[in-house]
């Protein structure tokens, strides 16, 4: 159990951006709900005769942890582990030993680590819990797989970090994240905003480069985007970034567990519709990249045409939703 001073020093207390968001997430959430209570009870539940999500299997073998393989156990800010990210965890250890942890450049091991998780774990609407179990499943949201990518850049002795803020989608992927659902969508719709984005930052040679690794090329492939790569930020290119919101932290902060639980307790059958939808997109974009000629194919061709405008956010008009009921 950390102590005061612990909670203060690793950056485990919300920051004030962060405490606005939650609230003002929270009172929408209400509102929607006590707005939509039938429509609610109704969609909790995947009917009986409905599509139901089947979680892929593990997209790789998980290493033998040996005794002797390096980690590091520094305690300096950025390195030392932190809330769900025990980079001491022997999985952790294993995986980032096998990726050449201390036998690599540090760009080098930013890119393989990068690789790793964005090309082999797949994304999965479900609750926060450690990075160990996580890399077991090989599933998680993005802040599962942004964890993950910190936590095997930290073990390699590379400063890591979250960069967490709210955001505005571009349409094709509020169709596919937002649009299955329609309580998801009221409350996405409400807001005018998603509360809760965010992509990992490393330190390369005195840079701090951001990791979007929580899409997979297939699901940027299906909603028209570019294959990002180490160093490309996710804003500007499909999401925009609520002006204030921006926080960049050493840990997830308390709170986030339970504000995720509390939403699939309500809503499990809406995150449910979320996860079918996002596996059918990526099975749509992995004909997408088949139909252009492979990845790399299809990335040119993203990258030479327009690429999507992204909407502009006026958060005046917020109070003018109204909801069907």
């Amino acid at each position: 159990m950390a102590n005061l001073w612990e909670i203060k020093a690793n950056g485990y207390m919300p920051q004030r951006a962060y405490l606005k968001l939650m609230v003002n997430g929270g009172m929408s959430l209400s509102k929607v709900i006590l707005l939509n209570l039938r429509e609610l009870r109704r969609l909790r539940v995947i009917p009986s005769d409905g599509e139901r999500y089947s979680r892929p299997s593990r997209q790789y073998e998980i290493p033998t942890f040996q005794e002797g393989m390096r980690s590091c156990r520094s305690t300096e800010k950025y390195l030392r582990p932190t809330l769900f990210c025990d980079h001491h965890d022997p999985l952790v250890i294993a995986i980032a030993n096998e990726l050449g942890a201390f036998k690599v450049s540090d760009r080098e091991f930013a890119e393989a680590a990068y690789h790793f998780v964005k090309e082999r774990m797949l994304l999965e609407e479900r609750t926060i819990n450690d990075v160990g179990e996580t890399l077991v499943r090989g599933t998680g949201t993005c802040f599962h797989l942004i964890t993950a990518f910190i936590a095997l850049c930290r073990c390699a002795g590379i400063k890591a970090r979250y960069k967490i803020f709210a955001m505005n989608m571009i349409r094709s992927w509020y169709d596919v994240v937002i649009q299955p659902d329609p309580f998801i969508k009221k409350w996405y719709d409400s807001l005018g905003y998603f509360v809760l984005e965010g992509e990992g930052e490393v330190l390369v040679d005195g840079e701090w480069l951001v990791a979007n690794v929580g899409p997979e090329a297939e699901w940027q492939a299906a909603t028209g985007t570019t294959i990002t790569k180490l160093g490309e930020d996710s804003i500007g290119n499909w999401f925009n970034a609520v002006p204030g919101t921006m926080m960049r932290m050493e840990s997830l902060p308390y709170g986030l567990k339970a504000s995720l639980d509390l939403l699939h307790t309500i809503a499990p059958g809406s995150m449910e519709r979320v996860n079918i939808s996002m596996a059918a997109q990526k099975e749509r974009g992995r004909r997408i990249i088949i139909e252009a000629g492979g990845l790399e194919a299809y990335d040119r061709l993203a990258r030479a045409r327009q690429g999507p405008r992204m909407p502009k956010l006026k958060l005046e008009s917020m109070k003018q939703i109204t909801f069907d009921g």
